[in-house]
């Protein structure tokens, strides 16, 4: 609160109210006050005069030197503000050195929050700065023998190595990310994981596809399902760095593998990612390769793995083509409609909108719509009311006439159904079915002869629902 208070105080009333108040805090008896005071520190910088900004600088300085641990958390944990608003000659002198002290601290809960700080110095530094100043720093931390400092290391890799801007270091940096991923801990290794994309960067491309292939393999094969699962999410933008040989190669097995993991997490992440994968080798390759896979999770036991092999099919179908699709996956998109889980039969039928808009209205009234209409004399409630979803989702899609001599016929039968949650879900159909049908002069008189007495029939439902 205080903090938001300073944005809108001039020059004199932080220097009158404010800075007493971090001198008070800072001097306090109890470590409650000075860890307190850290976080006053930097929104006081930048609104005070050069002398006061040098005693301010004193008295952090003063937080980094605590006997006490958790004033020199509060002081690591605040210092990446500091660092922001210091200019560049204070980086060199006062926040570095300070830096270098905490990241040395004996408590690894300290080291750990010097990680940010370390971030937002590099970013205020030159390549040659960062080489002298930080280099020696950042390799310890990369091997701290707490596994909660190497995890901070490895969730801000990339940025870390970016912004050191040394090609010779980032090399260097390359084999750390490299025995990262062979960390004893989970954590890490999957904090490194998330890394890749980023990591990609830092090396020439033929060199990283050389020395990531040996630790991705074992990635893999993890006895942690969630470093598995972290992997599966980000390894698909390896694929640009590989390139269309090398992923087929090297990255193809590799998720093959992991579409085939006992973890669904694993299942999904891969799925999710999977256009990253399509844009580099093509969907041919990507068929060939995968798609008996993905045929396979189309029935996995899990729903939300069923749910996004069905988000992804429109994707598959705009690239394949419509023989393709008709042969492999129609099928398979139908049978989703009955399936046990509402959410994959809501997701199937908005699966046939997005087919119908890529393959046409054509080939929805051949294809996918007497398909539906049939379901609408099965003997499962479940099927019926499917049908009247899939009809209400396509109808913006197809033309007035397909409503006319199809879809009406159809749902005329089951304004009758002994089931009253039909009839009602009947009569919501009917409102985009009437949008339909006004869109062509030819079809809106039926809104008055077919659409209005079926309301009216409904009206007087023995149902009062």
């Amino acid at each position: 609160s205080i903090n938001k208070l300073v944005e809108v105080m001039d020059q004199p009333q932080v220097e009158e109210y404010l800075i007493p108040c971090v001198a008070r805090l800072s001097a306090g008896e109890w470590f409650t006050s000075r860890s307190s005071a850290a976080g006053l520190y930097a929104a006081a910088y930048g609104k005070v005069t050069d002398a006061i900004q040098s005693k301010l600088r004193a008295g952090y300085e003063a937080l980094c030197k605590d006997e006490t641990p958790m004033i020199r958390r509060a002081a690591a944990s605040n210092l990446e503000a500091l660092v922001a608003r210091i200019e560049k000659d204070h980086v060199l002198s006062f926040a570095i050195p300070n830096f270098r002290r905490l990241a040395d601290d004996d408590q690894d809960s300290v080291r750990l929050l010097t990680i940010e700080p370390l971030v937002a110095i590099t970013k205020r530094l030159t390549t040659d700065e960062c080489k002298q100043y930080l280099g020696e720093s950042v390799q310890r931390l990369c091997v701290d023998k707490s596994w909660r400092v190497r995890y901070m290391v490895a969730d801000h890799f990339v940025a870390i190595a970016t912004n050191i801007k040394d090609r010779e270091l980032q090399e260097e940096l390359v084999n750390v990310a490299i025995s990262l991923m062979h960390d004893n801990e989970a954590e890490v290794r999957g904090a490194i994981c998330t890394q890749l994309d980023g990591l990609a960067d830092l090396a020439a491309p033929e060199a990283i596809v050389a020395r990531l292939q040996a630790p991705l393999q074992e990635l893999v094969e993890d006895p942690s399902q969630h470093v598995r699962a972290t992997l599966g999410k980000h390894i698909g933008s390896l694929c640009r760095v590989f390139g269309k040989e090398g992923t087929i190669e090297h990255l193809l097995p590799l998720l093959l593998r992991l579409l085939k993991d006992s973890f669904p997490d694993v299942r999904l992440n891969i799925i999710s990612k999977l256009d990253a994968v399509d844009s580099v080798v093509g969907i041919d390759s990507l068929s060939q390769s995968l798609l008996p896979a993905i045929v396979e999770l189309a029935e996995d036991k899990q729903w939300r793995v069923r749910l996004a092999i069905i988000e992804y099919v429109p994707l598959i179908a705009s690239q394949l083509g419509m023989q393709f699709f008709d042969e492999q996956l129609s099928n398979l998109c139908m049978s989703w409609l009955g399936d046990p889980v509402y959410s994959i039969r809501e997701a199937a039928t908005v699966n046939l909108k997005k087919l119908t808009d890529v393959f046409g209205v054509d080939w929805a009234r051949s294809t996918i719509i007497p398909k539906i209409l049939v379901m609408a004399n099965h003997p499962n409630y479940l099927y019926r009311i499917t049908t009247i979803f899939a009809i209400t989702t396509i109808a913006p899609s197809v033309t007035p006439e397909i409503v006319r001599d199809l879809i009406l016929p159809s749902l005329e039968g089951l304004v009758n159904d002994p089931i009253p949650n039909i009839r009602f879900n009947v009569a919501k159909s009917l409102v985009p079915l009437t949008m339909a049908l006004r869109k062509s002069p030819e079809t809106a008189p039926l809104e008055g002869t077919i659409v209005r007495p079926t309301l009216a029939r409904l009206e007087e439902d023995r149902d009062p629902d």
